[in-house]
């Protein structure tokens, strides 16, 4: 088995196999939620390493067992640490930091966008409270000055809608190809996929 091959079926593993869990207080499981999002962007034309990012954000769940919903507990799980983590040994930057950046992108938008905040679920509300609330003007500059931080709020924008009970998507197969591209060391992001 090769390495691009192990890491591939590990990943298919984690999200048909560990991902089943209710997605905070949502109405769906974790791997709906990593579907619906890797769809939003692959139906926007979003080249494979945005549709990567959406399909494994929240992956610091799933190799981790955090749990259902942390913040219900008062915990911050720093999801997005532990999965970045996991990630970096695997994809690029491309990847990585958009995910890395998904929960201080909610904090972000909270601070510049007015209306936001009230599209948040009661989930996301729970967990912004734990994460730091909305950012400082000073929080705000220095993530604008990260060099990943449109695709982290993209990737926020495809989290706060992969949210929809009964949505149909493709299945976790669908999007391994993608997943494939972006591994380290192979071929890379080769723009927008057809669809």
């Amino acid at each position: 088995m090769t390495q691009t091959t192990g890491i591939l079926a590990e990943i298919r593993h984690l999200l048909e196999q560990k991902a089943n869990g209710r997605y905070g207080l949502s109405l769906i499981n974790q791997q709906q939620h990593a579907l619906q999002g890797a769809w939003l962007a692959e139906r926007e034309g979003r080249g494979d390493a945005m549709v990567v990012a959406a399909l494994l954000h929240d992956i610091g769940h799933m190799v981790h067992d955090l749990g259902e919903n942390p913040a219900d507990a008062g915990i911050d799980d720093r999801h997005e640490e532990l999965g970045h983590a996991w990630l970096q040994a695997h994809f690029g930057p491309e990847v990585t930091e958009p995910v890395r950046l998904h929960v201080a992108a909610k904090r972000y938008l909270c601070a510049v966008e007015p209306d936001y905040f009230a599209r948040l679920s009661t989930d996301s509300v729970k967990s912004l409270a734990l994460q730091g609330g909305p950012m400082s003007a000073a929080e705000v500059a220095a993530f604008e000055a990260l060099p990943q931080h449109r695709e982290a709020v993209q990737l926020r924008r495809y989290d706060e809608q992969a949210k929809v009970k009964g949505l149909e998507t493709p299945p976790v197969a669908h999007f391994l190809p993608a997943v494939a591209r972006c591994l380290t060391g192979s071929a890379g992001e080769r723009g927008s996929r057809d669809v």
